[in-house]
């Protein structure tokens, strides 16, 4: 068998890894990215992971095409710049303002320094940095596989760990959240819906939505530093309260699922493609 001919074979035998990761990624990003870019970004590493394949190193094919795909669709949605304008923008000019004033005072600006200086309410300020935080993550989620190390070694063994181990504890805070809360984030963060949409859908005012959301990321947060970084936790003002054991309910049932998510995720990377062909929301975050 020739060398050419081997590549179009390891194809042929390996194009369901081009759906399933296909179908993954689009559970995770807005629903205007393109199928049919991603699809094409997809093929084209597969057809690349073919001909660069060395047999000798011993890691297998579905592994190794399964990782370069994974690549090549990050970098796609990269080229998509598929972030919101208006959260693009709010938190560009947060940045901005707070560049300004820590050359002014020669020390970071307070939030209630930055609401000043743009004439908003100190709420409007935690909420661009939040939709940057959540936007960050699910980007990173994308990437935490560690498909970026493998092509250019730009994060150590180390970073890779502990980049996964976050997106494993970001989609269990998601999926852990109370039903409301985990619709809201997941519609204006996941789907990119505006405010009034997802406000006319649940019947509320758009304040009551950014309320949701604010408690919502707050939730997350802590959720997340429960496990990661219990120290940033706030200290509780009735520690038995009802409230407080609803909290500590929600932080195990998040450290749970992560464990599983952790657990289903070596599987997975084992096999290089999912345990039933079709599983298209298999990696879906909510």
């Amino acid at each position: 068998m020739t060398e050419n001919t081997a590549a179009n074979a390891l194809v042929v035998e390996n194009l369901a890894l081009v759906g399933y990761h296909v179908n993954s990624m689009l559970s995770r990003v807005p629903s205007y990215v393109s199928r049919a870019d991603l699809a094409s970004a997809a093929h084209l590493a597969l057809v690349q992971a073919s001909r660069a394949y060395d047999e000798a190193t011993g890691v297998p094919f579905g592994r190794y095409a399964a990782l370069r795909i994974r690549g090549a669709l990050v970098d796609e949605l990269r080229g998509m710049d598929w972030i919101s304008r208006g959260a693009r923008r709010r938190v560009r000019r947060v940045n901005e303002v707070a560049d300004e004033l820590t050359a002014s005072l020669g020390r970071v600006p307070s939030r209630e320094e930055l609401a000043e200086a743009l004439g908003v309410a100190v709420s409007e300020i935690d909420t661009a940095r939040s939709d940057a935080d959540v936007r960050v993550l699910s980007i990173d989620g994308l990437e935490a596989t560690g498909v970026e190390a493998v092509a250019d070694g730009d994060l150590t063994p180390e970073d890779q760990v502990v980049a996964t181990e976050k997106l494993h504890y970001l989609r269990a805070g998601v999926e852990s959240l109370p039903d409301r809360l985990r619709h809201v984030v997941e519609q204006l963060f996941f789907h990119d819906r505006p405010v009034a949409e997802v406000a006319a859908e649940l019947g509320v005012t758009q304040s009551r939505i950014s309320q949701l959301r604010t408690e919502a990321l707050a939730l997350l947060k802590d959720g997340m530093n429960a496990s990661l970084a219990p120290e940033m936790l706030p200290v509780a003002d009735r520690p038995e309260g009802v409230a407080e054991r609803r909290r500590r309910a929600y932080f195990a049932q998040v450290a749970a699922r992560a464990a599983q998510q952790a657990g289903s995720g070596v599987a997975l990377a084992a096999q290089g493609a999912p345990r039933h062909a079709g599983a298209d929301e298999v990696l879906a975050v909510g």
